[in-house]
């Protein structure tokens, strides 16, 4: 394939902070030359986009897979932290992910998962300490130390927690960081133990507080977390510490666009068009120490063409001088992919996860559409000879998470904010630690969806009555090496299944998938039990 070329256009130097008209010259996948020339007319020309922060793993789609579809809106690379698949697989899974990526051009930037599992109140399919830490933080392909979610760790120095962020000193690697809301004297003292970023911010006034300590934040629009407008005021008013992230991105989503919807918001919002392209472009470059290319002599020929600044339509993208998407079209091959998993939980019965009556009222979490952090609620139990039943007239449903590594009981709660009416939804992406999650109006149809999972060993699944759905993960129980439209095409079915069960939520997957993420408060369930994320402990199911 050609590396080497003369493109012709109006070329964005995101290091020298101008835009003018110009010839780009290509030779052997790099930058030979970039000549000024005002005669030239043609596209833009500019650095091919970096999500800086993503698990390639929520897209449901093996790095191959993921890189296939996100060619064609410009990505040519990711800062990507493998830590669902580690939870599930330890180091193979991390070294899973290397190696399909490395089957495509595509520029994955793997991290080394800080926090697997990611607290001591769950269980996960492995464990990675300092010494499996250090091991990966030596290998080229590691970038970075993961984002530290452990920040009481961090604040009150657990020995194994510093252990970490000593080796990624020691290996000259940044720290990415997880925070959401913490602020004052634990801000400090986490910022200071040498972590850089922050993609949990909620608020402006969030956002500048971690600003002033150093730490460079990272805007995050996903498939369920969803902070761009709030925070995207600090782009005018601190553009050289900010990057834009997805986290988490759903491959309906993905269908529609990456980084470049949004560059296109930032501008149409009346961002200088400079600082929303460097926050996808120079930012994650110079702060992860990318090989990525920012269209300088002697850099990687990684670059795309856009058609205008106002539009932004993403005509064609390069990676080291070849040409991989055009027109809308990906020209990367669909990789055929070994399927490692790790699931051993057996079918269960109404029974199982019967809930009896205590004294008090009923603690359930509530779930807000858009965002990962939850509420509390208080609420009269509705009792059926003697047992606490699904509340579906108030939205008041059962939720399980079912330990998916080795034999055990059910760990139950009750949830608010998911609103279907009937049938029950179940799925093995349940962040951190992939336990089986399923929430839904009665027992047996809980028990539906959950069977279905076992027999397919992973994946998300709807129940109501006669009518089920699957879309089958068998890669960890999270991720498919199928083609990434079909894979589309098949989630937006479930998807849909379940908004006409009742669901009012945007992504009802996507948001189910993390109410076992115990490191984002306030009220979370993990395969042990109901977990308050403010006071980081074990909380009862009835208050008195």
């Amino acid at each position: 394939m050609a590396t080497s070329g003369v493109f012709k256009g109006q070329i964005v130097d995101v290091v020298a902070g101008r835009i003018f008209r110009g010839t780009l010259i290509v030779s052997d996948g790099r930058i030979e030359s970039v000549k000024e020339d005002a005669s030239v007319t043609g596209p833009y020309i500019m650095p091919g986009l970096i999500d800086a922060h993503i698990h390639i793993e929520s897209s449901m789609l093996t790095p191959s897979a993921f890189a296939r579809m996100a060619v064609v809106h410009g990505t040519v690379g990711t800062v990507s932290d493998p830590h669902e698949i580690a939870n599930v697989l330890g180091l193979e899974g991390v070294r899973f992910m290397i190696r399909n990526g490395k089957q495509t051009p595509f520029k994955f930037n793997f991290g080394a998962p800080s926090c697997v599992p990611a607290t001591g109140f769950e269980t996960a399919g492995t464990s990675l300490g300092p010494d499996e830490i250090e091991e990966l933080l030596q290998e080229k392909d590691i970038r970075y130390l993961s984002e530290m979610m452990n920040f009481p760790g961090v604040v009150f120095g657990d020995p194994e927690v510093h252990a970490k962020l000593e080796l990624a000193k020691k290996y000259d690697k940044p720290v990415d960081g997880h925070a959401p809301g913490l602020t004052g004297e634990w801000l400090e003292k986490y910022a200071m133990a040498g972590i850089s970023t922050d993609h949990e911010c909620t608020t402006v006034e969030e956002a500048l507080d971690k600003i002033k300590l150093g730490m460079h934040i990272l805007i995050r629009e996903g498939s369920a977390a969803r902070n761009f407008d709030n925070l995207l005021p600090i782009l005018g008013t601190h553009p050289e510490m900010v990057m834009f992230c997805s986290d988490d991105k759903h491959p309906d989503d993905l269908v529609t666009g990456h980084m470049n919807l949004l560059i296109k918001r930032a501008m149409a919002a009346g961002y200088p068009a400079m600082d929303a392209i460097r926050a996808c472009t120079l930012n994650p470059v110079n702060h992860y120490k990318l090989d990525g290319g920012l269209l300088q002599v002697k850099d990687p020929a990684d670059f795309i063409t856009v058609d205008n600044l106002n539009d932004f339509n993403v005509l064609s993208t390069y990676i080291d001088g070849v040409e991989y998407a055009a027109d809308g079209k990906s020209f990367l091959k669909l990789v055929e992919s070994e399927r490692p998993n790790h699931f051993t939980a057996g079918s269960i019965l109404p029974e199982d996860i019967t809930v009896h009556v205590l004294p008090g009222k009923l603690k359930v979490i509530e779930a807000f559409d858009g965002e990962l952090v939850t509420g509390t609620l208080l609420v009269e139990p509705r009792i059926i000879n003697g047992k606490v039943e699904s509340n579906v007239e108030n939205d008041i449903l059962k939720i399980v998470v079912i330990n998916r590594y080795k034999p055990s009981s059910p760990a139950i709660g009750f949830i608010h904010g998911f609103g279907l009416k009937r049938g029950a939804l179940a799925s093995t992406v349940a962040h951190d630690s992939h336990n089986l999650i399923c929430v839904g109006t009665t027992d047996e149809e809980m028990c539906k969806a959950i069977n279905l999972l076992v027999e397919s060993k992973g994946g998300i699944a709807v129940s109501n009555g006669d009518k089920k759905q699957l879309l089958p993960l068998p890669i960890a129980g999270i991720m498919t090496d199928a083609d990434g439209k079909d894979v589309a095409v098949s989630y937006e079915s479930i998807n849909r299944f379940s908004h006409e069960l009742g669901s009012s939520l945007r992504a009802p997957f996507m948001t189910l998938s993390f109410m076992a993420l115990l490191v984002i408060p306030e009220l979370k369930l993990s395969d042990r039990g109901l977990f308050d994320g403010k006071l980081f402990s074990f909380t009862s199911l009835f208050q008195i």
